[in-house]
């Protein structure tokens, strides 16, 4: 089969490989569509991968083709989403179906071969089956999607345990396919007052798209973030903010914007080392503010869980991520869309490889 293939840090190539073949509990999925993580270009061009060789992408949906042993035959022929974590299932979170936090686990497109192909392995554990009217694009997106789920849940509960009020004010800085995902959700979920901070104006403009007031968009690029959060809320603050960039003067800007006995919820990866400064630090006590940190998704085969919620949403039409794809490539051009992610060459939203 081809696929592509990272040799080491920056030498990636699509190329022939031995056609992969499911081992016991797994299946074979043909690949129908990929999308490309902002995680997977330092991966490709500045970290490198857990192993190398390493055929990269953890954003994708196929259609099964074949089954190892102990897998039921009929999922021959289904179409599938896939949970590129494969837990141990023996650590104390895996005891507890808190699977996104296993201590030992193994990532389909990080330490594993993944969807950057024709084929890849898959373990049934790992499947969520789709229904007719959900798209191999749409499904490509469940990671995604379940990632903005999983903050939006966590920050919605991180006041006392309590639910949020629909009428609150809502912060999100970083406007990437997670903070625009995010704000899918909650517009969704009923929360129409949301503030966002970001700095393209393709972004503002995708906001606007799904709901969001021209004058609830905020460009880093224009003034100061903290006085339009003021105004905006008559000085009093924000009760609940998500870091989409992972910056300290995001954490910081949060940390001043939220109002006494609010919450921040951490959502991007660091960029640097964190720290914070002793009066910002006061801040975080006297205002007894609630910080929270989230980290992937849950999948648990149960009803409630991540993916399931955002699958249901999918099928019943009351979301439609297929509108963040900006760029389609052909799996063997898929290059060109790492470029333009590299390089920002384009406006992009969420790059994506169909076949």
């Amino acid at each position: 089969m081809k696929a592509w293939v990272l040799e080491k840090i920056g030498d990636i190539k699509y190329e022939e490989i031995a056609d992969p073949k499911p081992r016991r509990k797994e299946v074979l999925l043909r690949v129908k569509a990929a999308g490309i993580c902002g995680s997977d270009i330092p991966r490709i061009y500045k970290t490198g991968a857990h192993k190398a060789p390493l055929v990269p992408g953890h954003e994708f949906a196929g259609t099964v083709v074949s089954v190892g042993e102990e897998v039921p035959e009929e999922w021959i022929g289904r179409n599938a989403g896939v949970f590129p974590l494969i837990p141990c299932m023996k650590c104390a979170p895996c005891m507890e179906e808190r699977y996104e936090m296993c201590r030992s686990y193994d990532y389909l497109g990080s330490r594993s071969d993944g969807g950057f192909a024709e084929f890849v392995r898959v373990p049934e554990w790992n499947l969520l089956a789709l229904p007719d009217n959900v798209s191999f694009e749409a499904a490509a997106m469940l990671e995604p999607m379940s990632v903005a789920m999983h903050a939006m849940r966590h920050g919605l509960h991180a006041i006392s345990d309590r639910t949020l009020e629909k009428d609150e004010t809502i912060l999100i800085s970083g406007l990437g396919t997670i903070g625009m995902l995010l704000l899918m959700h909650l517009r969704n979920d009923g929360y129409k007052n949301i503030l966002l901070i970001g700095k393209k104006d393709f972004q503002r403009k995708k906001a606007i798209e799904l709901g969001a007031g021209a004058d609830s968009y905020f460009d880093y690029k224009t003034g100061d973030p903290y006085e339009w959060v003021m105004d905006k809320t008559h000085s009093k603050g924000v009760s609940l903010m998500f870091d989409c960039v992972g910056r300290n003067e995001v954490i910081n800007l949060g940390i001043r914007c939220a109002k006494p006995g609010g919450a921040l919820v951490f959502v991007g990866n660091p960029y640097s080392d964190m720290g914070l400064e002793k009066d910002v630090y006061w801040k975080i006590l006297r205002n007894q503010l609630t910080i929270k940190g989230t980290w992937n998704s849950s999948f648990t085969h149960s009803k409630e869980d991540d993916w399931n919620h955002c699958l249901r949403n999918l099928e019943n039409g009351s979301i439609h991520p297929e509108r963040f794809i900006s760029h389609r490539f052909k799996m063997e051009e898929l290059e060109k869309g790492f470029m333009i992610m590299r390089d920002k060459t384009e406006d992009f939203m969420k790059v994506m490889a169909v076949q």
